[in-house]
């Protein structure tokens, strides 16, 4: 959960061990297993608490691991969006809502991107946010900049930036998402344009007020 690109590799294939090399004091690595219904923000906290912050209360440590996961975004889009899906853990039972991951690493490529060109296996790495809900539904949010589908030009006389359409990167884009939801993953995209609106806010709102009814702990 970092811009600052993480070097890992396989310490043990057997037992599954994965070592950050390099970058390791810019990433959080949750250790615990996973629960069968999803992961809630009372057990990040508890995560949290017992890694980095021993003996502190449960409210203490919620407000130094949102803070820590808010740092690690550099879009205001992005920010936005934490911003208003983490208001909801203040309310009541918000603390078992399930947990807004930010910069999570799905899979990893040694092989990383030379030049602004691909040069490894793996077009996406890393995706915007997770939610690991109650239906056991493994949610995908990305917020898509104009980098996602287009390359900057030199700036004008001006010194604005303007942008060429790249198709290749667009395909890139939904060839991945194919990939995932094909893994059984649900993807829920906004553009970064959308979210910079007045409004912005009560689309997110709205958006997950819906997602959230939709995702419930299945009745036995």
């Amino acid at each position: 959960m970092s811009p600052r690109q993480p070097q890992i590799v396989l310490r043990d294939a057997v037992n599954n061990e994965v070592e950050i090399v390099r970058h390791a004091d810019a990433c959080l690595v949750f250790t615990d297993p996973l629960p069968p219904h999803g992961l809630t923000w009372r057990q990040m906290v508890a995560w949290w608490t017992k890694n980095h912050q021993p003996g502190a209360d449960e409210k203490t440590a919620a407000d130094a691991l949102y803070r820590r996961l808010y740092r690690s975004l550099d879009s205001v889009p992005e920010q936005l969006l934490v911003i208003t899906y983490c208001a909801r853990y203040a309310g009541d039972g918000g603390f078992d809502l399930p947990a807004l991951i930010p910069q999570v690493y799905l899979h990893y490529d040694p092989y990383t991107r030379k030049s602004g060109k691909q040069s490894g296996a793996l077009h996406r790495q890393r995706m915007d946010f997770l939610l690991l809900a109650p239906d056991r539904s493994r949610i995908v949010i990305e917020v898509d900049g104009v980098q996602h589908y287009g390359r900057p030009n030199p700036p004008d006389e001006k010194g604005r930036v303007t942008h060429t359409a790249v198709p290749r990167l667009y395909a890139e884009m939904v060839a991945e998402d194919r990939r995932l939801r094909l893994a059984g993953y649900k993807i829920y995209r906004f553009g970064g344009w959308e979210l910079s609106e007045p409004g912005g806010r009560q689309l997110l709102e709205d958006f997950f007020t819906s997602l959230l009814a939709r995702r419930q702990k299945p009745t036995p």
